[in-house]
């Protein structure tokens, strides 16, 4: 049976939407987000920068949330949520598939850190006024892209598990503004599925 290592309020979210979305059956481990569990000799085992998610698939562990919904879409799903190689979809899928970590994920990290990880007197109003900016630049072809569609591809994928998760992030952070309208209504959407609901529960 696969096993999850999980924290709260991680990218390790996206991976408990993704097996309930697939109804695969799993196991979890849940951490607190604090050092005593992450940074424990025990979880430095399993990754060696004491991060999460950490998928075990047999002898099979991998500790990256990309890699990790690629593997469990192919390995285990026979490529369900992806859209086949050959179809006109498939080009858009591999694009915000990436998205979210290449430029969406960056200034949301540097958000978390000013706002929530660092203590007040050392958080930085600059470097956070320059990432909330970043975000809502890197947001805006995510709304220009929804405007015709449910989802980012049209049909749910996994490209939606990844941005999707984080753009629900953005907006929790305040990152959205009410102009995005189409964005905002994604995020709806979004929270309405049933196997989205089940992993924000853990969080």
């Amino acid at each position: 049976m696969l096993k999850l290592h999980f924290a709260p309020n991680s990218r390790a979210g996206r991976i408990v939407w993704l097996l309930e979305e697939l109804k695969l059956p799993y196991e979890i481990n849940k951490m607190a987000f604090h050092p005593k569990d992450l940074k424990s000799d025990e979880h430095r085992a399993r990754h060696p920068l004491g991060r999460v998610p950490v998928l075990e698939d047999g002898n099979v562990s991998l500790y990256e949330s990309g890699a990790i919904v690629e593997y469990i879409v192919e390995r285990h799903k026979n490529g369900g949520l992806k859209p086949a190689v050959e179809s006109a979809e498939y080009p858009g899928y591999l694009q915000w598939f990436h998205y979210c970590e290449g430029m969406v994920m960056p200034p949301v990290n540097t958000i978390v850190v000013q706002t929530v990880l660092l203590p007040p007197d050392r958080r930085d109003e600059t470097a956070l006024g320059q990432a909330k900016r970043l975000l809502t630049k890197a947001l805006q072809p995510v709304d220009d892209a929804l405007a015709r569609k449910d989802y980012l591809i049209g049909n749910f994928s996994a490209a939606d598990v990844m941005l999707g998760h984080t753009c629900f992030m953005s907006n929790r952070l305040g990152c959205v503004p009410d102009e995005m309208v189409n964005l905002k209504a994604y995020v709806g959407r979004i929270e309405g599925r049933a196997a989205f609901q089940t992993a924000i529960q853990m969080q």
